[in-house]
């Protein structure tokens, strides 16, 4: 059904990611490599891959520049960081390199399932439980405000575009922003278009990192 690449170089957690996969999507061919050499040659090989798990701190990684040199060799075929690693800006960083979503090793199993679904049927996912966190320290928070969104830009929302910003900021798919809002999943589709055509951003994403610091009881007080 799908063809995945594993790049990871632990064997046990390896293990683990192939039996969470092998669970849910029983028929799935994967393929195993332990650094980003051999990750790059596989993907020469095989241009049919579906997707590729990630890990930041494999061999030949060097941090987010191993997943840009990735992009760069095979831009069709989405990547997802699979780490340890659980700080918000190297989450949002990772994304706006082009990852299609974050996976923490801590994940619980039920948690990681949920994530590789909602990346196969398309979506960005993004761990909420770290996008809600606040930056600790003032550095951070200056980069954060650089990219904050004009108080009239977020005025010309409507009640119900401020609820979906606010569900997406926390890194809700659409499905899920269609079940906690109980409006249908096209509704929520217009929505977030209609919200990034008013702040003037080109993607989820960009809404998303602009929406760090909002507080939306403010906005939603109205």
């Amino acid at each position: 059904m799908y063809k995945i690449l594993i790049a990871d170089d632990h064997p046990l957690f390896r293990e683990a990611i192939i039996n969470v996969i092998h669970t849910s999507f029983p028929d799935c061919e994967l393929l195993e490599t332990e650094t980003l050499e051999a990750a790059l040659e596989l993907t020469q090989e095989q241009d049919d891959l579906d997707l590729i798990l990630l890990d930041l701190n494999m061999p030949g990684m060097n941090g987010l520049n191993g997943l840009i040199t990735l992009r760069n060799e095979s831009p069709t075929i989405p990547v997802v960081i699979v780490s340890a690693e659980e700080d918000k800006q190297i989450v949002l960083q990772a994304i706006t390199y082009g990852a299609v979503g974050f996976i923490t090793k801590s994940s619980p199993r039920e948690q990681m399932t949920e994530a590789l679904k909602q990346i196969l049927a398309g979506n960005v996912y993004l761990p909420s439980d770290i996008i809600r966190t606040n930056a600790p320290d003032t550095r951070r928070v200056h980069r954060k405000d650089e990219n904050q969104i004009p108080p009239e830009m977020l005025s010309s929302l409507t009640r119900r575009q401020l609820l979906v910003l606010e569900r997406m900021s926390k890194g809700e798919s659409n499905k899920q922003i269609a079940y906690h809002l109980n409006i249908a999943e096209t509704t929520v589709k217009a929505h977030v278009s209609a919200i990034l055509r008013k702040l003037n951003v080109h993607n989820r994403i960009q809404a998303v990192l602009s929406a760090g610091n909002i507080d939306f009881s403010e906005y939603l007080k109205r």
